[in-house]
């Protein structure tokens, strides 16, 4: 595990990258060359019946910035109702994730940590406790663990931090190697984007390398007034069109393409009864769009469209069964006041 980096702080212990293998057809993004990542992407979503890109490329610098202003939309629930369940219930969280005796240390490693902004409501909840604890921000970006790692040194200069630039399930497999508990947050609604037989992968790889005493906390999206779920993917603003429409910027920047914005749209609806959200992007006439970096033309007829997003919301008897079916038990079900939507503390069954 060579060090990339370190720091001055004492109570920093440094970011370490990992080179992990993996399939770059499955996760994409992680590759260490994100452009030809991008273009076989490309050259195999646009290639099938049902045209496809995944969201994964949804997060240039413009797109970044572009969700940042989705999360603070009216129409947007699930951020600030996580962030308030986890303001509300911090000190019961803090304490199912942390081990029983009080002074055993353990890891807090958090998979896709972003900007911190939710973990930190634990983090000073746990150090007010005096929890013996190392926090470890995982994420595939150095760029995103360098930057969180500084802002804790700023905010938090008693925490310490140690950075992991790795895979996710790479990260847990050498994380198990350490003694002590390890609790594991996937903050957010991001469990929401994996397909049914996908997500019970994940969760099941996730799941392999802990032992009985880890834990893990999920967040999840419930099920609630599908009107209310529909607007939350295609509010009045036009912010998730733009969104959704970055895409199509980004890949005529970045592969050549020659798609016509103007004869594009944004399409989003809900399925209540598969508990899926699904976002398309809606070719408005018949055209053909060039791929430079392919050398490849793409048709396209009137209406068709490209499957963008998948973000599935979820009920407590599913999160049990999903959670069954990969080898974990629940432990606890925090939700917000009005039930949207759920934080949850899972724990590997014993093997």
């Amino acid at each position: 595990m060579p060090s990339l980096s370190s720091f001055a702080s004492p109570t920093d212990a440094g970011i370490a990258e990992i080179n992990a293998d993996f399939n770059p057809d499955a996760h994409p993004a992680q590759t260490a060359s994100p452009t030809s990542a991008l273009a076989r992407h490309v050259a195999e979503g646009l290639s099938r019946p049902q045209k496809t890109l995944s969201s994964m490329y949804f997060y240039d610098d413009e797109g970044s910035r572009l969700f940042q202003q989705i999360m603070a939309l009216p129409e947007y629930y699930p951020t600030r109702t996580e962030f308030d369940l986890l303001t509300i219930h911090q000190a019961a969280i803090a304490a199912a994730l942390r081990p029983e005796t009080a002074d055993e240390p353990f890891y807090l490693l958090e998979l896709g940590a972003g900007d911190g902004l939710k973990t930190k409501i634990l983090l000073r909840e746990l150090l007010a406790a005096g929890a013996n604890f190392t926090y470890v921000p995982v994420d595939i970006s150095m760029a995103a663990v360098e930057g969180l790692s500084a802002s804790l040194r700023r905010e938090l200069p008693t925490l310490r931090v140690e950075g992991l630039v790795a895979e996710y399930t790479r990260a847990l497999t050498m994380m198990a190697a350490r003694p002590g508990r390890k609790a594991v947050l996937f903050l957010g609604s991001n469990i929401g984007n994996f397909l049914p037989a996908d997500r019970l992968d994940f969760l099941r790889a996730l799941a392999q390398p802990l032992s009985a005493d880890d834990r893990l906390l999920i967040g999840f999206d419930l099920q609630k007034d599908p009107r209310q779920i529909r607007a939350a993917y295609d509010d009045s603003q036009g912010v998730t069109a733009a969104f959704n429409l970055n895409l199509l910027r980004r890949l005529n920047r970045e592969l050549g393409t020659d798609f016509d914005l103007a004869h594009w749209q944004h399409y989003t609806d809900y399925d209540p009864l598969a508990g899926a959200v699904r976002s398309f992007l809606v070719s408005s006439r018949p055209q053909t769009v060039t791929v430079a970096a392919l050398g490849q033309k793409v048709n396209f007829a009137a209406w068709e469209t490209i499957h963008t997003e998948n973000s599935y919301k979820f009920t407590r008897p599913l999160i049990s069964t999903m959670a069954a079916e990969a080898g974990l038990r629940v432990q606890t079900i925090f939700t917000d006041a009005q039930d949207y939507f759920a934080d949850v503390v899972l724990s590997p069954r014993e093997r």
